[in-house]
């Protein structure tokens, strides 16, 4: 008898161990999925409140799938083309459905002209995701890393879904919450698909030495969320949203006094 027949028997067949690898990242993925078709059954629910917390959860699912697929080397088309299905609807479906679905009790009370205007609005913050992440896959190999051509869809999702969240949270009514709802969610597609950069604070390595105030700022941030989780989100992800357009003005603005002063 062969005396290794019996370590053949025992042992895993060849790949295994990497299709183990492979199954995590797409594990994660799927987790961004479940995320925002929960966030669609909790909006149809009246479950706002919910709803955004599970949009923040498909957005920590997105943050790790793609680095636990670099982390382990398993970076695959299908991985690729998998996470931007599951991000068109974790931040472009559900985040457009929780602020429909959050004013088709008062449109009612209004003419049938805002029923459209609602419509219109969401359903531009959807193709502009669809867009959006089409852009980036078809630029990925191309554009600067340490930036994002427009604003990146969990971060634009982040402003519907803690605005959603607030006013569900403090039973703001009227049609200035409905107006500002759409506003708000206009916007966010609209920077999506500008050509405004962000920052993707990629420059940096994790393995790397970092200053010791950049340790303490990491739990601060967590801690102020803690505070009032809606408004606190809400605020955060409408600085991040206007820090492009307002570094953008503010360039604008320095170059034409520099030439004024020639």
């Amino acid at each position: 008898m062969n005396p290794d027949s019996h370590r053949h028997a025992s042992s895993p067949p060849t790949g295994f161990r990497r299709r183990g690898v492979f199954l995590l990242p797409n594990l994660l993925t799927t987790g961004t999925l479940f995320s925002g078709f929960y966030a669609i059954i909790a909006a149809i629910d009246g479950n706002f409140d919910r709803a955004a917390i599970a949009i923040f959860s498909a957005m920590l699912f997105d943050g790790l799938d793609g680095r636990v697929a670099r982390w382990t080397q398993t970076e695959t088309t299908f991985g690729k083309e998998f996470d931007s299905l599951s991000d068109l609807v974790a931040f472009g479906l559900a985040p457009a459905l929780v602020v429909y679905q959050w004013g088709v009790s008062r449109l009612a009370e209004y003419n049938a002209m805002w029923g459209r205007i609602g419509w219109l609005v969401t359903f531009f913050y959807a193709v502009a995701t669809a867009l959006r992440l089409a852009r980036f896959n078809a630029r990925s190999a191309t554009v600067d890393k340490r930036y994002f051509e427009g604003l990146p869809s969990p971060s634009a999702a982040a402003l519907p879904a803690s605005f959603i969240w607030c006013v569900h949270k403090y039973d703001i009514a009227g049609l200035e919450g409905l107006v500002m709802a759409f506003v708000v969610t206009a916007v966010a597609g609209t920077l999506m698909v500008s050509q405004f950069y962000y920052s993707s604070f990629k420059g940096g390595h994790l393995t790397g030495r970092v200053r010791f105030t950049s340790v303490i700022l990491i739990p601060l941030v967590f801690v102020t969320i803690a505070i009032e989780p809606p408004v606190m989100l809400f605020a955060f992800s409408s600085v991040f949203a206007l820090s492009a357009p307002s570094a953008w003005v503010w360039r604008r603005l320095r170059r034409k006094s520099i030439d004024l002063s020639r």
